[in-house]
């Protein structure tokens, strides 16, 4: 074996444990032992076994009552349990199994055939073992679908809508500015007809990484519709919002400039802030951003709107 399979072995009998550690460590195994019932927890919780063969009479706490700790324990799922009895009944047999004995052997065993139990028990539960990482894996992998876009690799609307009342309940306690933009590619559809999807997700993908390069680690970025971005900005006020934005479409203009497109990606975005106290939701947070976008769209794109009251604010900014 390249790593040894760690093997305690429980018996009472001092003579029975011998005989079994001798022929276990003879084939390879890397043995410990234990006497008794409370020795068997002490040193399964101390060495981590990767097989327990244990024997049913053990004196103050039988075999399938130490069976029965171990699998609630928290090593439970991962040991391999062999149980070993001179009691050949299959009343004894089926209750060791009902307590979680991977399987049973009676008393007198023949050596070839434990070792070969041993080992299919510790194959069976590493193969358990292996299917519940991957299975992990995969649900990691799902939920990570789930919160991410799969284009862009920002936030999914789902996620950020998930996250938004736990900013907005943050700002609203600490007493802290929360402002929210919405942003959208200008003239996307006409771009995406024009010059076909895969150029499409590209100017998609580049908008998210300059969002995602030029936010804060406490910023969240997400992909809210086909060409819509939302971007919330916690302990940020409208007029450094504004400030953000206005950076963030010169830098995607000079972004632009430097590639051989037949036309020129612009910005479209509307910001919202908590600091309007008209605004005393989430939804009504977003509805003004969005409203806000609608104003930008309507006065002719490629720019920023600032719902009301803060317009005065934006001007502020770029005065």
């Amino acid at each position: 074996m390249s790593v040894k399979v760690k093997v305690l072995v429980v018996d009472d009998s001092a003579a029975e444990r011998t005989h079994i550690v001798q022929l276990l460590q003879g084939r390879g195994y890397d043995v410990v032992e234990a006497a008794t019932a409370f020795e068997a927890l002490g040193v399964a919780g101390r060495e981590r076994p990767d097989v327990v063969v244990l024997d049913v009479v053990l004196g103050e706490l039988d075999g399938r009552g130490v069976c029965r700790m171990l699998r609630l324990s928290d090593m439970g799922n991962d040991l391999a349990i062999v149980m070993l009895t001179v009691k050949g009944h299959v009343k004894y047999r089926t209750e060791g199994l009902r307590v979680g004995a991977d399987d049973y052997m009676p008393k007198p065993f023949d050596p070839d055939e434990l070792d070969a139990r041993i080992s299919a028990a510790h194959r069976a539960r590493a193969g358990r073992r292996q299917l519940n990482r991957q299975n992990a894996d995969l649900a990691g992998r799902l939920a990570e679908t789930k919160t991410r876009d799969d284009l862009t690799g920002v936030l999914s609307r789902r996620r950020f809508l998930e996250l938004l009342p736990g900013e907005w309940a943050r700002a609203t306690r600490d007493r802290r500015p929360l402002s929210c933009a919405l942003v959208d590619v200008d003239r996307f559809k006409q771009f995406n007809d024009r010059l076909g999807d895969a150029m499409g997700d590209d100017v998609l993908r580049r908008v998210a990484e300059l969002v995602r390069g030029n936010l804060r680690n406490i910023d969240l970025a997400a992909r809210f519709g086909g060409d819509e971005f939302a971007l919330l900005l916690p302990d940020t006020p409208v007029a450094k919002a504004c400030g953000a934005l206005e950076r963030l479409r010169g830098r995607l203009q000079a972004d632009w400039t430097t590639r051989s497109f037949s036309a020129a990606v612009t910005l479209s975005v509307g910001i919202a802030s908590s600091e309007d106290e008209t605004i005393t939701s989430p939804g009504n947070l977003i509805r003004a951003a969005d409203r806000a976008l609608y104003v930008a769209k309507r006065d002719g794109r490629d720019r920023i709107a600032v719902a009301e009251p803060f317009r005065r604010a934006k001007q502020e900014y770029l005065n």
